[in-house]
């Protein structure tokens, strides 16, 4: 095994965790060559708004240590990982993109946060979101706006926005995000990375006012499947204080992952049977995604699902939810909430019980008949996004290909649609745009059907190849080397 000509931020996850345990190099050395990239590409990026360094060379000393002594301590072992700042860490400054939080610093840490630290990651700080999470293009009034490492003059999505950019600029090797509305998913297609929003359950996202609101959950973000896969195999796993938590032993999406072979069905579907497209997504998806699965021989054929009804049950239960948990102090501070989030909440303060059991009804549906969908075939195939990424001035997509968008929920409904059904689902580099911008794929999976989807998405991403299209102005043009 060697690091030839290169730096330990070149080197996915999981290669760099095999050059740790191997003591190839030390978990200070990785620290430090992360930190000085995050020194160099963050000012212009600001994916990360809370930088710990000290701590973070502190911990990485006493890992080296411990690896001497004894092993390592964890599955993610001298990893340098970021947590978004919608996750409390103790003791580090946690703002939830919010002025009314500028100076807060929890005094616990998030499930996810626990978690991590318990498998040995070294936390480099924490990386921006939209203010509460809400929305998915990442700025805020506390730390303002999260540009695209492939064209910063674009967004990086939202609401794990700074996770996604500091991933693909390679300022951390993992990183945690939150996905209600795709907030997982689609900064991971505007980047060029991984997000994996598992089922329901399997990652617990504590803490939580609503323990048992299916529609937010906290998941991995990576480079590659098995980045995600690695991170997901840390963060799985019953929590009792999590009421529908799923006793799953994580060590079963450990890399590595077995690649899915030829006998996997696909429903494709160009745009959930009534959602606008812009004609480069479709393009792109077309030429790179459907061409690459048909030549691993999996049979695609184009299905339409019925999401009607979804719309009508998500919006429901985010006005809700929003006003269940900002409510009072929105009623208390109602000029220190963006617009979009205002509406929000206002929004949830007036739906009713006949409203939320509605909204109920329709999830039911919705999730039946994409179930039954997925009786027939493994996988849906569909967009992340109807777009791709736009200017960072812009707080939401209003138009799409002449289509108007008039609220900014509405272009984000190809990831929300999916959330209101409970499955599984992963956003995996596809393509890019003649003007270099990435392109994602959205795959979902069947019932609880994490690990599969996970098999799946390894095959796709290695018959793409799309991972490997680094940021322009990063390319370092070095081999490395890890055998």
């Amino acid at each position: 095994m060697a690091l030839s000509e290169s730096e330990p931020t070149d080197v996915s996850a999981v290669d760099l965790r095999k050059l740790l345990f191997a003591r190839v190099v030390s978990a200070r050395e990785v620290v430090q060559a992360h930190l000085d990239r995050i020194e160099r590409l963050n000012p212009d990026l600001n994916a990360v708004v809370t930088l710990t360094a000290e701590s973070a060379l502190e911990r990485a000393s006493e890992l080296d240590t411990a690896i001497v002594r004894r092993g390592p301590v964890g599955p993610l072992h001298g990893i340098p990982v970021a947590h978004k700042d919608l996750a409390d860490t103790k003791g580090v400054r946690t703002t939830y993109g919010s002025p009314l939080y500028a100076d807060h610093v929890p005094d616990r840490d998030a499930s996810v946060v626990e978690r991590m630290a318990g498998a040995g990651a070294v936390s480099l700080g924490k990386t921006n979101t939209p203010e509460f999470g809400a929305g998915s293009q990442t700025f805020n009034q506390v730390f303002g706006a999260t540009r695209n490492p492939y064209d910063p003059s674009k967004t990086s999505g939202g609401s794990s926005g700074g996770a996604a950019a500091a991933l693909a600029s390679r300022m951390v090797a993992l990183a945690d995000g939150s996905d209600m509305g795709g907030s997982l998913r689609n900064p991971a297609s505007f980047c060029n990375v991984v997000g994996f929003r598992p089922s329901a359950g399997l990652v617990s996202n504590w803490p939580t006012e609503t323990a048992w609101f299916p529609y937010s959950v906290s998941g991995p973000m990576g480079r590659r499947v098995e980045d995600a896969a690695l991170l997901l195999s840390v963060l799985a796993g019953d929590d009792p204080r999590i009421p529908f938590s799923l006793p799953v032993d994580g060590a079963v999406f450990a890399p590595p992952l077995r690649r899915a072979g030829t006998r996997v069905r696909v429903a494709w579907s160009r745009n959930l049977g009534e959602l606008p497209v812009s004609t480069v997504v479709t393009q792109v998806l077309e030429s790179s995604g459907r061409v690459a699965m048909l030549g691993l021989g999996w049979e695609v054929d184009e299905i339409e699902p019925d999401f009607a009804g979804a719309d009508e049950a998500f919006r429901t239960w985010r006005f809700w939810l929003h006003a269940l948990s900002l409510g009072e102090l929105f009623q208390a501070h109602p000029d220190a909430f963006k617009p979009d989030l205002a509406w929000d909440i206002a929004s949830g303060l007036e739906v009713t019980s006949v409203d939320l059991a509605r909204a109920e009804r329709l999830r039911g549906l919705v999730s039946a008949r994409l179930r039954q969908v997925l009786s027939e075939y493994e996988i849906l195939a569909c967009p992340v996004s109807p777009v791709v990424p736009f200017p960072v001035e812009l707080p939401w997509v209003s138009d799409i290909d002449g289509v108007p968008q008039h609220t900014y929920l509405d272009w984000m409904r190809f990831a929300y649609f999916v959330t209101v059904t409970g499955l599984p689902a992963v956003s995996v580099p596809c393509g890019f745009s003649e003007d270099g911008l990435p392109i994602g794929l959205q795959l979902v999976g069947r019932p609880h059907g994490d690990l599969r989807l996970l098999e799946i998405a390894l095959a796709f991403e290695e018959a793409t190849g799309t991972w490997m299209r680094r940021p322009a102005t990063e390319r370092v043009g070095r081999n490395v080397e890890v055998e």
